[in-house]
């Protein structure tokens, strides 16, 4: 979840966006012929590639943070359309910081507005096994004056629903949580407690997929095994076990497989570090041009051993440091301007907040992501061939992303699969 807070000296205007991804995750052989080739333009592609150069960074920063749990994952995706609707009504300054925290340099509002409809329309149509639906709302206090093209731009690419509430009634607080249960799938049941006095918007975001393993690991195969945990400690966790054949490659530092949903178009990538290796060598790595060296790297790849603990993760995180480092400063003091909001200049971002949650099992995943701005396998005889292991019986990085596209919809670490 991730929470921009915009406040004023006056008045505290609260925006609020929620982006969701549930994944769950059955059966066919991984093979790249079956994904779908989706409609996006070159413009399009480039916002995906900048959203994922913000993602990587981003990630980078979360994992660097020492107070970062072993266990954690962000949304890039869920990051990028977030910020994205609060850019919306940036202005100067301002908007020229968000654009390169958010790495959107290059881009006008209009390219930026009408790729991410287009990308999002892509990913609700990639994969005919895989549901994805996408959902967003404004709540604002009903005496309040919002730019009207604000709200028109949220709408026209967004389709967001507009409501203007009454913030003094409690009943206010059912009705958004009630929708946010609804457009997760119940994954995300409560988002707010109270509307506080000074309370001026709320702008949601919500995504919900749902999918299955392209080969699911059969329950039986599942073991208590060993897992050297990100303190050096061995505990016995729960590892699904397959032997399969699939999208694989190796390096000096890591290897890495791809675990396909559906048909093939998304997928989690799990990325193991060598023997003499931690996750903090394949961090030190990571940048746009090796993350696009690296998915091309990936090739099929017969008789492949895989351990893979189930695992849970809830993380929550404020990203206001963060996102400072980034080159988004202005955006969180009272020069903030956001006059396409309030032209009264009135408004600045007071926290970013952002919470995660993505579980792992047999069947597949289920992930989700809430993005608050305000107050804003194979079946062959295993002694027939050597197989090449995969073992993750030690901290290791994952990734969700859209193969055609290359969107990266949510990336995180395993340290301690035991923790729940």
């Amino acid at each position: 979840m991730m929470t921009i807070k915009l406040i004023t000296m006056k008045v505290k205007t609260l925006f609020f966006i929620l982006l969701t991804m549930s994944l769950f995750a059955c059966n066919k052989a991984n093979d790249d012929s079956n994904i779908k080739d989706l409609d996006i333009d070159a413009k399009s592609e480039k916002l995906i590639e900048a959203s994922n150069k913000f993602g990587l960074d981003l990630f980078k920063e979360v994992y660097n943070d020492a107070k970062t749990p072993e266990n954690f994952m962000i949304s890039p995706l869920s990051v990028s359309l977030a910020m994205a609707m609060v850019y919306n009504g940036a202005e100067n300054e301002t908007k020229a910081e968000m654009e390169e925290a958010l790495r959107l340099e290059g881009f006008t509002r209009d390219e930026i507005n009408q790729s991410y409809k287009l990308v999002v329309n892509a990913l609700l149509t990639a994969d005919d096994k895989v549901t994805m639906d996408v959902a967003n709302s404004i709540w604002y206090r009903e005496t309040y004056q919002v730019e009207e093209s604000y709200l028109n731009v949220n709408q026209n690419y967004y389709d967001a629903e507009v409501n203007a509430s009454d913030f003094t009634d409690p009943e206010t607080v059912t009705l958004i949580n009630n929708w946010v249960a609804d457009k997760t799938n119940d994954k995300i049941t409560s988002i707010i407690d109270e509307i506080p006095s000074d309370a001026i918007m709320y702008l949601i975001n919500a995504i919900y997929f749902n999918g299955t393993w392209t080969k699911e690991f059969n329950p039986e195969g599942t073991q208590q095994l060993s897992f050297k945990n990100s303190n050096g400690n061995y505990i016995l966790t729960d590892m699904m076990i397959r032997n399969d054949s699939l999208n694989y490659f190796s390096n000096d530092v890591f290897s890495a497989i791809e675990l396909p949903y559906g048909q093939g178009n998304f997928n989690m990538m799990v990325m193991l570090p060598n023997n003499d290796k931690t996750v903090s060598d394949i961090i030190g790595q990571i940048s746009t041009e090796n993350w696009d060296k690296w998915q091309e790297a990936l090739k099929f790849t017969n008789s492949i051993g895989i351990w893979l603990p189930k695992f849970r993760i809830e993380f929550d995180k404020k990203l206001n440091d963060i996102l400072k480092d980034m080159g988004m400063n202005l955006a969180f003091t009272s020069n903030a301007d956001f006059s396409s909001i309030d032209p009264a200049k009135n408004l600045y971002i007071s926290y970013v907040k952002h919470k995660t949650f993505i579980e792992t099992d047999e069947e597949g995943t289920e992930a989700a992501a809430v993005t608050i701005v305000g107050d804003v396998g194979g079946s062959a005889d295993p002694n027939a061939v050597e197989w090449i292991p995969f073992h993750c019986t030690k901290p290791f990085l994952f990734a969700i992303t859209e193969k055609d596209t290359g969107a990266i919809l949510f990336m995180g670490k395993v340290g301690d699969p035991s923790k729940k």
